[in-house]
Order: structure tokens, then sequence, then C-alpha cells
């Protein structure tokens, strides 16, 4: 069974006697986890000798009316199955512990990135992960940390992080998993009703959709507005509510006519946010076109 920590001191004098001969990933989650957390441990350990996963549900990164008294805290059906996948620790903070000063009067703030997607509807979640997650690095200072693909505006906002304070951190980027139907696993599935259940997995399928679409697309730009339409159109006849449906260059940013040659390929990413009863699901899909 993986060892348990809830106290910042603890954990890092546990840690301490690793430091200088073996490499140590973090693998920061807030919890009640599934197989898509499974896969990061396990990619973790690929990456280095000592695996410590954080559990915390974080307050800073939930807007008001948001879920996080209702979110699931289950650390000890956790910890079970953390140890399947041979983690070595967990760091499971009081929110005191992480925070002796509510509000804080500290914050990081990521730029530009954070007010698209889902800075749009929920601007100050990014701040609130951006301390967190600097707090985590700086606790457990890892030589690798693990974050899943499925939050890809996460995922690039914590990079920026890296790159622009200087920690010496390999951010690894794991694939999202997915059940057998093509949902992306997410904590927040299980608010779903069973109609509602059944009717998730076209997320996914439009996604795929609209990535064909692209590559099929003789101008990607001039074409763009009415296959993001028409795929929402779809996906709202099932009961979903839309929060974005958007098609971005890989880094975030615009697509945006040049002068580039026909033949030079095109990383983009369609990200999509939505509502389906209470559960708002997230989803991604990377295509390249020319």
């Amino acid at each position: 069974m993986p060892i348990i920590h809830h106290h910042i001191a603890e954990l890092r004098a546990a840690l301490k006697p690793y430091r200088s001969q073996q490499r140590i990933a973090l693998v920061p989650t807030m919890g009640n986890l599934h197989d898509g957390h499974l896969e990061l441990v396990k990619l973790a350990r690929q990456y280095a000798d000592i695996v410590i996963v954080s559990i915390f549900v974080n307050p800073t990164q939930f807007g008001i009316g948001e879920d996080f008294d209702s979110y699931p805290r289950t650390l000890d059906d956790d910890v079970a199955k953390l140890a399947t996948v041979n983690a070595d620790y967990v760091f499971a903070p009081s929110v005191d512990e992480m925070y002796p000063v509510l509000p804080l009067p500290t914050s990081v703030h990521a730029g530009a990135i954070t007010t698209q997607l889902c800075g749009q509807s929920r601007p100050s979640h990014f701040d609130g992960v951006g301390i967190v997650v600097s707090k985590l690095f700086n606790i457990v200072q890892p030589d690798v940390a693990i974050f899943g693909q499925k939050d890809y505006q996460q995922l690039a906002i914590i990079k920026q992080l890296v790159r622009d304070l200087s920690y010496p951190i390999d951010i690894i980027a794991a694939p999202i998993v997915r059940a057998t139907d093509g949902l992306a696993l997410s904590s927040r599935n299980q608010y779903l009703s069973d109609g509602e259940r059944q009717a998730a997995p076209i997320l996914h399928q439009e996604l795929q959709y609209l990535a064909q679409q692209l590559i099929d697309s003789k101008n990607v730009e001039q074409d763009l507005e009415t296959l993001i339409a028409n795929s929402s159109k779809r996906i709202t006849a099932v009961g979903f509510k839309i929060d974005y449906l958007e098609v971005k260059t890989a880094q975030l940013e615009s697509i945006i006519n040049n002068k580039a040659e026909k033949s030079q390929a095109q990383e983009l990413i369609i990200v999509v946010a939505a509502w389906l009863g209470r559960a708002r699901l997230l989803d991604n899909q990377l295509v390249t076109v020319y």
C-alpha cells in the first residue's frame, strides 16, 4: 500500500533521502480516482523511481455555485486503487494545511491563455489551478509531473507556468483514457443519469467526425464556422448544452490566414466543453490538416 502523508513537512522529510539518486514523479489529482488516473500513475512509473499522487479537492479553483462541497471524497478507495498500480506515496493534505490563510493574499496569473475556453465561464478557475500546482511543485519538488490531455487548456497553462517560473520539471501529457464507447473518463461522469450516459458518447463521435471534415476541407478557415455550427446542432439535439466548441492551433491560438504553402501541415485541436444534466464534460481531438 502507498504511504499516506497529510502534512507538508512529513512528505518533504520522507522524500529527502531519494532526491540525490532517484527520480521523483508527481501525479496531481482531486481524488475520486478512475482508470484514467491509474493510467497517469502507470505512465509516471515509466519516467521515475518514486511516484507521489496528490489527492486534494482544491477550493481555489471552484467558483461560486460549483460543486466543491459535493465533489466526491473517496480517500480510502483511492488509496486501495493506487496500491494496484504501485504508487509509493499519497499526499492528502487538508485545506488548512495547504492554505493557512483564505482567501489567499498571493496569486498566480497565467495571462491571456486563461481568458478563453473554460476561462470564459469559469473566470477564476485557472488562477486557482496556478496556485495549487505551484504549491504542489514546491512541496514535492518532482523531476517529472504527469497531467492528462483531456484538460487541454490546463495542460497548456501548466507548461507555460513551468517555462515562465523556471521549474526544473518535465511535464508529460498523458493521452485521454476512454470508455469502450469513446466517452472520456472523468470523475464527473458519475453525475450522469442512465439516459444521459447513453447519449454522452456523441461528444467524442462528433469530434472525430469534425476532425475528418477539417481534413477533407479545401479551405479550413472558410468552412470552419459552418462545420462547427453543424456539429453543435447534432450535439445539442441529444440534450447537451454547449459551453464552447472551437478549433484552435495546438498552442491554443486562433486560426488565422497566413501565407504558408498549402502542403504545410497545420496542427489543430478541437476543444469542447458541454453540460449534460449536472455533468460538465470536456473532450478534445488533435488533427493535422494541410
